[in-house]
């Protein structure tokens, strides 16, 4: 077994969206066998955002531990909170919001090649 150090990031204005975010990337590159580009936990702040973004050659899983977002499914909006799978095929966009203003979202996010 090995232990692996996380891997905290931060990145503003992800995908246009607002704020900034942290991403701990929990699998390096070796460990992902590129056969995904990555699997993470993802703190997005209160009012922060992912913007809209599509995927090319690759599909997106958000599962929600922590807080209520506003998540956008190739322009429809529904509100989403701890418990829900979200699934983002190739070639279809997508975005997320925290809606709290007191309380991070937190998700666990899995990025796969096709």
């Amino acid at each position: 077994m090995a232990q692996i150090e996380p891997n905290p990031i931060q990145a503003a204005n992800k995908a246009g969206g607002k704020g900034t975010i942290t991403i701990v990337k929990l699998l390096t590159p070796d460990e992902l066998d590129g056969k995904c580009d990555m699997y993470a936990k993802v703190i997005i702040p209160p009012l922060c955002s992912i913007g809209l973004h599509e995927h090319h050659g690759n599909t997106e899983t958000y599962h929600i531990l922590h807080g209520m977002a506003r998540y956008n499914d190739n322009g429809k909006e529904i509100t989403i909170g701890a418990g829900t799978t979200t699934f983002c095929p190739d070639g279809e966009k997508h975005g997320i919001e925290n809606l709290s203003s007191t309380e991070n979202l937190v998700f666990m996010a899995l990025i796969i090649r096709k």
